[in-house]
């Protein structure tokens, strides 16, 4: 049974020092009523006692203690939780103040994971010493129950480990256990201390504490000062640098927990790791469940860093695994806005460490597009771009470029390249210069991937300057488009011309407007995927469908003009302008050699023409 419910041996401790946990509780219940409970002992806690030797390890607790009859029913029948029993019979501020953990009754049997016997001592509260009970089992279906002693209440188990698991029976290695599962339990964990004497470690005979003993997240956030939670940053993920921001948050309501969460000031080695994410810790009740951040927080938030801590989370049998329901969607929407929140106001209010975030996770952010459909509107607005406007830095915001855009401007534009800075040289920006039109320069595979999810932003849609047949709208004059219209008819010799040399390898030739300088450009038609995104898919293995190009060419170069007259045009410089145009935007030619000799050719025939002149 045990086998099927839990896949991780080192659980055992978890549940043994939550079931102590939650016999200390009860007993402080129960002391209400009988405070002669903890008038020999006000401080009750849980001890670990090692004996290599006879290879057991040792839990005890000065808890609420079992009879006769409650071990038997408690230990001998699987899922009967005690501790479930007892919360049911709570009242009110009782059931609300309670911070009892085991809800199933069955983490006790974790203990067979790693030992081949356990024997429990145990005596009840308000009984003798020799009322106590002894029980013992080996797992394979029976137990015994015999009458002892113990001096005072509470209860021991002793696990006697298997062959191989005995690697356990190190003080070392159960403290490295307790603190990564039971770090923040309130009552205190001890074990024998240490020192070393004579080159040797020996047992100095006193007891230390080896948790925390106090979850930081669980204290009112007036009572923690800034080193505090920049000490708990640094503990919780083992990482020595201050982080940039941090969010503490109890959230009260149908989904009671607690957040406490940080954004780093650098980026985790496993930043791009998808598929395993541990930036956020999940506890219930302050006892450490599960570091998969990604049932926690979306992926596109993984180098967020801390801990939920809920106090009602429906866990699965073995608190291994959690529920998919409601209540863990809440906490999920409830987490992802709060941390959206701490960017906004990190880019509000402290603008250079708002730079420094982006250059870290920008990317990382991006993904939230296409993950997190009810915060679009929220990412848009962190985001940053390079653009025509800001020096080669991604310090555009969309509300500024909206801030900037010219009058009769009805859109966002946008170019993409393989880096920005390739965008940036793009010929297709030409006619935006002129103007004096902001553009913004996306470079790279998450933006390519970006843009197929930003359709608009405050009621202005993205217009990719590469695609379709640009429509200025109201930035283009009545004369400028007049003259488009004349410049086809009056070249339509030429295009005819340079469609026969080019035959299936473009599209479509046409003349534009949206050049000043360079002689021809390639863009592509409006439903075309983008040549940068197919060429990013195919490196990924994908297979996908080319698309061809439009070459446009510019009436006002020099270069073109010249071929409309008569012998000059030949079909060697309709591919070399195609192959021009490619180049700019960074596409490689299916025939570099063959462009080489025409290049070569082009020159000979030149020099060969001055020569003769």
């Amino acid at each position: 049974m045990v086998h099927s419910l839990y896949s991780n041996r080192e659980i055992f401790l978890r549940e043994l020092i939550s079931n102590a946990s939650d016999a200390i509780d009860k007993l402080r219940f129960e002391a209400i009523s009988h405070p002669e409970f903890l008038t020999q002992d006000p401080h009750p806690s849980i001890r670990i006692g090692v004996n290599d030797k006879e290879m057991t390890i040792t839990v005890s607790d000065d808890g609420i203690g079992m009879t006769r009859e409650e071990a038997i029913a408690q230990l001998g029948t699987i899922a009967k939780s005690g501790t479930k029993e007892f919360f049911a019979h709570l009242t009110g501020d009782q059931q609300k103040d309670a911070k009892l953990i085991g809800q199933f009754g069955v983490g006790f049997y974790s203990s067979f994971i790693v030992s081949d016997k356990v024997t429990v001592i145990s005596r009840k509260a308000g009984t003798k010493p020799e009322d106590a009970v002894l029980w013992e089992s080996t797992g394979e279906g029976d137990f015994t129950v015999e009458n002892t002693t113990r001096e005072h209440f509470g209860t021991d188990v002793i696990l006697h480990i298997k062959k191989d698991d005995q690697d356990l029976v190190s003080k070392y290695r159960l403290r490295e256990i307790l603190t990564h599962y039971s770090d923040h339990i309130s009552t205190p964990i001890l074990m024998g201390k240490e020192e070393f004497k004579d080159d040797k470690v020996v047992d100095t005979g006193e007891w230390e504490a080896v948790n925390q003993g106090n979850a930081l997240w669980a204290r009112p956030k007036s009572e923690i000062t800034e080193e505090q939670y920049k000490e708990f940053y640094h503990h919780v993920s083992h990482d020595p640098s201050d982080p940039l921001c941090w969010t503490h948050n109890r959230v009260e309501g149908k989904n009671e927990y607690i957040q406490l969460l940080y954004i780093p000031s650098t980026a985790p080695f496993d930043l791009w790791d998808r598929e395993n994410v541990h930036g956020v810790k999940l506890y219930v009740k302050r006892v450490f469940i599960m570091d998969d951040a990604s049932k926690l927080m979306p992926r596109y938030l993984r180098f967020v860093r801390g801990v939920i801590d809920s106090e009602d989370l429906p866990l699965n049998v073995s608190r291994e695994i959690l529920q998919q329901t409601r209540d863990l969607k809440a906490i999920r929407d409830g987490s992802t806005k709060r941390v959206l929140s701490m960017l906004e106001d990190l880019a509000a209010n402290r603008a250079a460490d708002y730079d420094k975030f982006w250059t870290l996770f920008g990317s990382v952010l991006k993904e939230g597009m296409g993950e997190d459909h009810a915060n679009a509107e929220r990412l848009q607005k962190l985001f940053r771009f390079i653009s025509t406007a800001s020096d080669g830095k991604p310090t555009t915001t969309l509300d500024g470029y909206l801030a900037r855009k010219k009058t009769g401007q009805n859109d966002i534009y946008y170019v993409t390249g393989d880096t920005p800075e390739t965008a940036a040289k793009s010929p297709l920006l030409e006619v935006f210069k002129k103007k004096d039109v902001e553009v913004l320069l996306m470079g790279g595979p998450i933006d390519e991937w970006l843009m197929q999810f930003m359709f608009e932003y405050e009621g202005k849609k993205f217009v990719n300057i590469a695609k379709g047949d640009l429509d200025l709208g109201e930035l283009a004059d009545k004369k400028e488009k007049e003259e488009k219209e004349k410049l086809q008819t009056e070249y339509k010799p030429l295009i005819d011309k340079f469609k026969e040399a080019l035959g299936d390898s473009v599209k479509d030739v046409r003349m534009t407007l949206r050049l000043t300088d360079s002689p021809s450009c390639i863009v592509n038609d409006a439903n075309a995927l983008n040549p940068a995104f197919v060429r990013m898919m195919k490196m990924a293995g994908q297979d996908v469908p080319e698309s061809k190009p439009i070459l446009e060419l510019n009436p006002n170069n020099p270069l073109v003009a010249r071929l409309r007259e008569k012998d000059a045009f030949n079909n060697d410089w309709a591919k070399i302008l195609l192959e021009q145009a490619q180049l700019m935007e960074g596409e490689q030619l299916a025939d570099p050699a063959g462009f080489v000799q025409r290049m070569n050719q082009m020159l000979i025939d030149t020099m060969e023409k001055k020569t003769i002149n």
